[in-house]
């Protein structure tokens, strides 16, 4: 059995820090897992900004409930899931994903969550598990299914190399540099798709 599993920021919607970003005024939040490897690291730089600048958890949710995915987006997993199963993998929150998984027809989501106090302060976060999106496939491919894995970002590496097959989208010109020769980069949803295609066409006839 064939499943893909997708990265959701950078790649079916906005990145959420950079869109709360703009509307706060804080430049810093632009930072994201396509500039630091490190996830902890940029989580513990995010909240300690968000307590300087005394922004709650529903500062941006607001945010969010007024985004939209990107172009093509809906239509794309659309006709993907006419053609097998999806999982989105991300190191999003499920306290920031729900109105996004609405306007992309609801596929199946594995994501963190938010620790925060009554008041809507952020005080943390808890993963879903550690190295999740690679922990994710391996345990995926342990039950015979055939994984074809796509990402923007250095935190979609491991997945992306855990995976049967993969390649990256959209992603930025360092990530795309240094494995250039090891993974595929793709720009849109049609280079994507056939991407997808290829990998359906060799597993059946591999089968």
């Amino acid at each position: 059995m064939n499943l893909v599993c997708l990265d959701l920021e950078g790649v079916l919607v906005p990145e959420i820090w950079i869109a709360f970003s703009e509307v706060a005024g804080i430049p810093e939040l632009r930072r994201t897992t396509r500039d630091e490897p490190d996830y902890d690291k940029l989580m513990r730089f995010r909240l300690d900004l968000l307590e300087k600048n005394s922004l709650k958890l529903q500062d941006i949710q607001q945010v969010i409930g007024k985004m939209e995915p990107l172009p093509g987006a809906p239509e794309f997993t659309e006709k993907l899931r006419e053609r097998t199963q999806l999982i989105i993998l991300s190191d999003t929150y499920e306290e920031f994903a729900g109105p996004l998984m609405v306007k992309l027809r609801r596929p199946t989501l594995f994501c963190n969550s938010l620790v925060y106090t009554a008041d809507g302060t952020i005080t943390g976060y808890k993963l879903r598990q550690k190295n999740g999106k690679q922990m994710a496939v391996r345990a995926l491919s342990s039950l015979n299914m055939e994984i074809f894995a796509a990402g923007d970002s250095f935190n979609d590496l491991a997945m992306i190399q855990e995976a049967k097959a993969g390649c990256l989208f959209r992603a930025p010109e360092a990530i795309r540099k240094e494995y250039a020769s090891s993974i595929p980069c793709v720009d849109t949803y049609d280079e994507l798709l056939e991407q997808i295609d290829n990998f359906l066409l060799f597993t059946a006839n591999i089968g």
